[in-house]
């Protein structure tokens, strides 16, 4: 799993598209889908009474690329379809999603927090972050007809470090003989 964070016109879907490139030249299948259409998919699917033939093809492909989590919002009900994919994919194959909203936002994203929690839950066990900084790829020749607070785009935080399990570590002893 490979979470691409980070302001638009900074080369997530670029990155997402030539990690892509690079599974289907080492004899992988993939499909890259945007969120919106991927979610559409679903539903429709889940409309026609065929949700579980859909899921179940896009569990087939060696790598699912979801691109543009945050750009547009999510339908009502949407956020429970793309949780059933996440599961149904959980620890069987690999994801690379892209997203230009922080994962504390994911609550309003899916329009459901708790929905999003569970997401999250899968989507962040065993996965690298990848946070990208900076302004737009596309926009860096005309910056200076951007307002201030478009020039720059504020950094997503990438999510806290797991709460450590088990004991806590032993305290040291002071020593007596060097003290």
């Amino acid at each position: 799993m490979v979470h691409l964070l980070g302001p638009p016109g900074t080369g997530k879907s670029h990155i997402a598209t030539a990690l892509a490139v690079e599974a289907v030249k080492a004899g992988k299948s993939v499909y890259f889908i945007p969120l919106a259409d991927l979610i559409a998919s679903l539903t429709k699917a889940e409309r026609e009474g065929t949700l579980r033939e859909k899921i179940r093809f896009l569990c087939r492909s060696s790598l699912l690329v979801v691109d543009e989590i945050g750009y547009l919002p999510v339908t009502p009900g949407g956020g429970n379809l793309f949780f059933q994919l996440v599961n149904a994919r959980y620890e069987k194959g690999a994801m690379i999603l892209t997203s230009n909203r922080g994962f504390a936002e994911w609550g309003d994203v899916f329009g459901d927090p708790v929905v999003a929690t569970a997401l999250l839950d899968r989507l962040l066990h065993h996965a690298v972050v990848v946070q990208i900084e900076g302004s737009s790829y596309r926009m860096r020749q005309h910056a200076d007809l951007l307002p201030e607070h478009a020039r720059m785009a504020p950094s997503i935080n990438p999510p806290p470090l797991p709460k450590r399990r088990g004991r806590p570590p032993a305290k040291e002893k002071p020593d007596l003989h060097h003290g």
